[in-house]
């Protein structure tokens, strides 16, 4: 069973042992989530990345762009992306997570959903380089979407939550070591939606 998630400020999710999630539905004022959205989908070089799906190589069903300093290179389903600079935009927000969380930040995956057909498959932010708790600070732009936690070896435990436009989900703790989570397609008539995971990869633990 999927539980909706009314999510506490910062701490463990009702009904999600081990997931420390911190939620903000509106953690950017709306006229400063219209024009980052607008920056953002003109600034970037959007591109369909290469993923290792089943043994074979498919494109990604959204566009990706991966911004960073520049010894963050990541490895992600097989493939290594070496970061493009820091956009004006990217680095603020940076600037002002790090300054609000209290944790470094030296990349950044921007994924463009350009419509409900466009997901991410269930996963978790556990590559080597991110460290054993890895805290991955999410701000979504644009049309809301769902997003779906579900435990690793109990998968009946389950949760969702609707990721509104200038929202901030963070999840650090044991959270990618005990979950996988997903965006799913969705038949709904959907806009274009912008996901940013700011992270910090350790060049030291690269593989």
């Amino acid at each position: 069973m999927t539980i909706p998630l009314p999510l506490p400020a910062d701490g463990i999710a009702a009904g999600l042992p081990g997931a420390t999630l911190r939620f903000q539905p509106a953690w950017l004022a709306g006229d400063a989530a219209d024009g980052l959205f607008e920056a953002l989908t003109d600034a970037l070089p959007w591109s369909v990345h290469r993923i290792r799906l089943f043994g074979r190589d498919v494109d990604s069903p959204r566009l990706s762009a991966w911004i960073g300093d520049a010894d963050a290179v990541y490895r992600y389903s097989g493939t290594a992306f070496t970061p493009l600079a820091w956009t004006e935009a990217l680095s603020a927000l940076r600037l002002r997570l790090q300054a609000e969380l209290g944790v470094p930040f030296n990349s950044v995956l921007a994924n463009l959903y350009r419509d409900g057909r466009d997901a991410m498959g269930w996963h978790s932010d556990d590559e080597p380089e991110l460290g054993p708790q890895p805290v991955i600070a999410s701000v979504s732009l644009g049309a809301p979407r769902r997003f779906l936690l579900k435990h690793r070896k109990e998968p009946t435990l389950r949760g969702a939550i609707e990721l509104p436009h200038g929202s901030l989900l963070v999840m650090s703790g044991d959270t990618q070591r005990l979950y996988r989570h997903a965006l799913p397609r969705t038949a709904r008539p959907l806009g274009p939606r912008i996901n940013l995971t700011f992270r910090y990869v350790d060049p030291a633990r690269r593989r």
